[in-house]
This record gives structure tokens, C-alpha cells and sequence, in this order.
């Protein structure tokens, strides 16, 4: 027997080695929101880049979950996420098509935006997509992940350099030995007041969605009463209230109906209070415990459209007959608000986002992905779940930064979707679409470079992903006012990115703000400081008062830190950047300071740290 065992063992061996193995520049493992964007973007930087995806659709909370409602960064449709965007709008018929729903501004039949997606990544020839295929192994050795598939009953081998982590969970960076966390944090640990005394394994609920259909006021689509049905366990699913705005309990059903309306009469049921949330953590579980415990979500989600069709009279309404590929009609994968979060070169948490500019590790400076909506968790079916009110936790707008994508303590690896290094609390703003989009978006450029520069991620230049970014008509500080069509977008970007101009946030609802105000004057002494930490020799320099900058007090401060400049020349190139001025006496404003910033000193191009801090 023992002989037997070991013949087995060397023909698989020898059987291993016999396969031939497919190799690649990039290996993005999850075709959902960030991995397709990573796959897009990487392909478009000329790296050979190859997506395996376990389903036949790409896009998936967006797609494969249901999850057709884009929450957040409206005003701000950054990189792919815009690009994207516009596809829907191409495809619908524009901005006001799409808005069918009150939950957002851009809501889609999710087998929309699988077609629109497979669109955007069928153009890049620098890249291929393997689907139905499910990821076994992977390891590295000698500067390469070899990483073990299976198509079906075939087993395929593939030799990558860089690895990208874009699955649900976070199954592959485990895996990969990358260290992480899963539940809340200790507030001792992260320095959030509102986070527990003690940490615990608590995760948000998730939601198995559903897409009805309405099949006409005569139509029957009443499904069977599902086994363990309550109807009392959604008698509150009316209430409509906004927490946010602090509403007092609000019953209207056809108002909650309508918050997932999608276009062509479809309803996306996705409803957190009494209805289809459920919680289980099934992060840490096998395949096979991880299927039955969906199960189990499944079913809850049919109760509560049970419900609909029964008690609140929905009866026209029925499971979409053309979205989903499956058998029950029902999306090919659950609705994951959380999983494993990377353990990274450096953890994004909650001071970060409320005050960017007053923490010690100025992590804003390395931002590559930027987000609007609040802080919203999702625990209303844990009773166990401590009492944290996160709708009170006020924050403005921000900005993810570079470092959160990259592990500690392994190289040739780049983190994505929602287990990037983050809070917990924190999770509950950068797990939503928009923010998820642009992390695969930057992860694919920090792949891309590392290839290009034969480098490892945790030794690529913040400034040389922020550029490539900005090149791709990329975020990277959350300026709502300030879109990608101004003539100076990226210059405030960069000039924002060093601190020296800051922005204002403003915590307002689901879609906060934070704002540059570019037509404002500025104080000179105000620029005086910000200029003080990246030139040396204006840390003497105290000749600006309270008054505002004009022509030729920027004159003796661009002289002072070094440049020396005429007001002539300061009129002749604000003039040649479009930028207005009438006198030397008037105030400039913090457009035509950006300007001027970047067209003598050129601070963005000093180094920055991973941490924020200057080299």
C-alpha cells in the first residue's frame, strides 16, 4: 500500500510536469468590480495580463451579486468607473435613464452591465479572460507565482509576476501567506473612538439579491412559500426613513419598492431593513461549508419576495426570466459587504479620513483612488453586533492611499476589491462600487509598472502610480469641484497632492464633499506655510501677513524658496494657462496659484514615501 501511495504521488508529479504552462505578465485572480478594471487597465499599458474568473460574467457585486445601483461618487466618475458609466449611458439613452431608482443615480439590469463590461475588455488585445474557471493553489518561487487552475475536470498551470488579489473574500492573498484581519477592530488598536473596546470577528450581513421582473397587472409570478416562512420577520420593511437625515419611522411601501427600481420595469431587492440582509461569517469556511451556508441566505431572500408578492400584493412581480444564467433565477454569487482585510504597508482608518491633513502619516499625499459615501455597516440581523451608530460618524470626502494595496510581508502581491488594508470602520465607506472600481484601476497600474520596471510593488514610486493615474483621467484627491474636464485638473490635482494647497471637507449625507474652491484668494502667509516643509529657505521668510497673494508677493515667495521670476513673466504664463487676472494689485486666486506652483517649483515631483512623509 505504501508503494502504491508513493507511485500515485510520482505519477501526479511527473503528470504536473507534463503540463504545458501558460505564462503571463499579470495574473488578476476575480473578475469583479476591481478585478475586470485591473485586467482593463493593465492591458492598456501594454503588460500581458489574464483574468480567471469562477463564473461566466465579469463585474461581480455589480453583475454577479445583483448589485446594479452605483453608490457614491456621482460627481466624481473617476478612470474606468466614468468610463463605465458612460457605457450605461450610451447604452440607455443618457444621465436620466439610468436614475430609475432612489437609491442612486446610476442603477442597471445587471446582465447590461456584464455585455458592457465584456465590451470594455474584448478591446484590449493585451488581455485574456478565462471564465468558469476556479483558482486551487498558488505559490511562489523564484521571483514567480505559479498558480494552479481547473477548468471543469481540466487542470491548467499558469507562471505569473505579479498577482493580483481580486476576489470576494480575499481567498487568495490567505492563501498567499499575507497577513490579515477579520471582524472589528479594537479602538485601541486603530485610535477610532467609535470602534469596540475589544476586538471581534463581527462582520457586516450580506445579502443574497434578487431581480424581479414585472410581468404585467394580470400576471401571477407567486413563487412557492418557501420552507421557514415568517412573515412577522418583515413586518418593518416599509420603513423608509433616512438615518442619515435622521427621519423619524417612516411606512411606505411603494416607496421602499422603488429604491432598486431598475430600468425596463425590473426591481433590484436588495433591502436592509427587514428584509433581505442575513448575516453569517463564512470568510474562514471550506467550498463546500461556504455553498450550504448560502444556502441558507438564499432562502431567506426568497421568504422576504414571498412576502412581497403576498402580503404587501407584488403578485406581477417575479424572479427575472433574463438576467442570471442560473437555474433558481437567482444571482450566480451573494452580495460580500466584507472580508478579509490585508494587513498593508500601512492601515487606512478612520482619523485618516475625517482629518487628513492633521495625522501624524499624511497618507492623503499617496492617494490613488477617492471616495463620497458615508460610513455605512450593515448589521441590523447580528443581534450580537455592538451598538455603533455609524451614520453619526460625520467624515468629508477622501482619498485611499497607495499603501493600503500592498502587503507586509510579501512581495510580487497587489490586494483589491474590498480586503484592502483598511479599518473596519472605514470598510464600510471604500467597500462601495465606485472606490472598488478604482482600486482595481491603480492596482492594475501598479502591476503594470512593476513589470514594466521590473520592480516590487512595495519599491514602486507613489508619484509615478498618482501620474499614470491622472493619465487615465484618475482621482487622486477627492476635489468635487474641480472635474476632469477643467482646463487645470490635473495640475490642482498634483498641487493638492502635496498639501501645500489643501481642500476643505464637508460631511453631507450619502455623498460627502470635500472642496478646493480653485477661484478663492488665498492668504500669502497661508501658502508661506504650506510651502515651508518641501523649501527649506522659507522657513524664515516671514514678510507675508494676513493679506492676500497677489502677483508680486508670489513673486518674492517663488524667488525666496529659489526660482527666481519676474511679475511679467507670472502675467505672460497665467495668461498662456488660460487663467484671468486683471492687475498686480488683484488678489490670485488658488487656481493661479496651483499654477504658478507647478510651472516654477514643481513640488509634486519631490519623492513621497509610501507613509506620506517626504523623502
Amino acid at each position: 500500500m505504501k508503494y502504491k501511495l508513493i507511485l500515485l504521488l510520482l505519477m501526479s508529479s511527473l503528470s504536473m510536469a507534463a503540463q504545458p504552462v501558460t505564462k503571463t505578465d499579470v495574473l488578476i485572480i476575480g473578475g469583479g468590480a476591481s478585478g475586470t478594471m485591473a485586467g482593463i487597465q493593465s492591458a492598456r499599458m501594454g503588460v500581458n495580463t489574464l483574468i480567471v474568473e469562477a463564473t461566466n460574467w465579469l463585474g461581480g457585486m455589480l453583475t454577479s451579486a445583483g448589485v446594479s445601483a452605483i453608490d457614491g461618487n456621482h460627481r466624481m466618475p473617476a478612470g474606468l468607473w466614468g468610463e463605465f458609466r458612460q457605457h450605461l449611458y450610451n447604452y440607455y439613452g443618457g444621465a436620466d435613464s439610468v436614475e430609475t431608482g432612489w437609491v442612486s443615480n446610476t442603477l442597471f439590469e445587471p446582465h447590461v452591465g456584464n455585455q458592457l463590461l465584456q465590451k470594455m475588455a474584448g478591446a484590449e488585445k493585451s488581455l485574456q479572460i478565462w471564465y468558469n474557471t476556479n483558482w486551487v493553489s498558488v505559490k511562489r518561487e523564484q521571483q514567480q507565482w505559479t498558480v494552479i487552475v481547473t477548468q471543469g475536470k481540466k487542470q491548467r498551470i499558469i507562471s505569473a509576476t505579479i498577482l493580483i488579489d481580486a476576489t470576494e473574500l480575499g481567498d487568495v492573498m490567505a492563501a498567499a501567506g499575507a497577513g490579515y484581519r477579520i471582524g472589528m477592530d479594537s479602538r485601541h488598536d486603530t485610535g477610532e473612538e467609535q470602534a469596540p473596546e475589544k476586538a471581534n470577528d463581527i462582520i457586516q450581513d450580506l445579502t443574497y439579491v434578487a431581480v424581479l421582473k414585472d410581468y404585467g397587472k394580470n400576471a401571477d409570478k407567486t413563487i412557492s412559500k418557501p420552507a421557514g416562512y415568517d412573515q412577522h420577520v418583515f413586518d418593518c420593511s416599509c420603513d423608509v426613513s433616512d438615518p442619515a437625515s435622521f427621519d423619524s419611522p417612516s411606512n411606505n411601501c411603494y416607496k421602499m419598492m422603488q429604491y432598486g427600481r431598475l430600468p425596463k420595469n425590473k426591481y433590484m431587492i436588495n433591502w436592509p431593513k427587514c428584509g433581505n440582509d442575513y448575516y453569517v461569517n463564512l470568510i474562514e469556511k471550506t467550498p463546500a461549508e461556504r455553498e450550504q451556508l448560502l444556502k441558507e441566505a438564499k432562502l431567506h431572500t426568497l421568504r422576504f419576495v414571498y412576502y412581497l408578492q403576498t402580503v404587501l400584493g407584488y403578485k406581477n412581480l417575479g424572479l427575472a426570466d433574463d438576467e442570471f444564467t442560473t437555474v433558481d433565477k437567482l444571482p450566480m454569487i451573494a452580495y460580500h459587504r466584507e472580508s478579509r482585510r490585508l494587513k498593508g504597508l500601512v492601515t487606512f482608518t478612520l482619523p485618516h479620513v475625517a482629518k487628513p491633513y492633521e495625522t501624524a502619516d499624511p497618507l492623503y499625499r499617496t492617494g490613488i483612488a477617492v471616495g463620497d459615501y458615508t460610513i455605512d455597516h450593515h448589521h441590523l440581523k447580528n443581534i450580537s453586533a455592538p451598538t455603533i451608530d455609524f451614520v453619526k460618524i460625520k467624515v468629508p470626502s477622501y482619498n485611499v492611499p497607495m499603501g493600503s494595496l500592498i502587503p507586509q510581508d510579501v512581495d510580487g502581491l497587489i490586494v483589491a476589491e474590498k480586503s484592502i488594508s483598511v479599518s473596519n470602520i472605514v470598510n464600510g465607506a471604500t467597500r462601495l462600487q465606485p472606490v472598488v472600481m478604482q482600486l482595481g484601476q491603480a492596482a492594475g497600474i501598479m502591476a503594470a509598472l512593476c513589470v514594466q520596471q521590473q520592480v516590487q510593488p512595495a519599491k514602486l514610486k507613489v508619484r509615478d502610480v498618482q501620474t499614470a493615474l491622472l493619465n487615465a483621467n484618475g482621482y487622486i484627491m477627492p476635489f468635487i469641484d474641480v472635474p476632469t474636464t477643467d482646463p487645470q485638473f490635473t495640475i490642482i490635482q498634483k498641487i493638492g497632492a502635496t498639501g501645500i494647497l489643501k481642500g476643505t471637507g464637508v460631511p453631507y449625507m450619502w455623498a460627502n464633499q470635500t472642496w478646493f474652491y480653485p477661484n478663492q484668494p488665498m492668504p500669502a502667509y497661508e501658502l508661506v506655510q504650506g510651502l515651508r516643509l518641501y523649501y527649506s529657505s522659507l522657513k524664515n521668510y516671514w514678510s507675508a501677513s494676513g493679506a492676500l497673494c497677489t502677483v508680486p508677493e508670489i513673486v518674492k515667495i517663488i524667488t525666496q524658496a529659489g526660482v527666481v521670476i519676474s511679475e511679467q513673466q507670472v502675467f505672460k504664463d497665467l495668461k498662456s494657462a488660460g487663467v484671468q487676472i486683471a492687475g498686480a494689485a488683484d488678489p490670485l486666486s488658488r487656481r493661479a496659484i496651483a499654477v504658478l506652483l507647478h510651472q516654477y517649483l514643481h513640488p509634486y515631483e519631490k519623492p513621497v514615501l509610501i507613509s506620506g512623509s517626504l523623502e
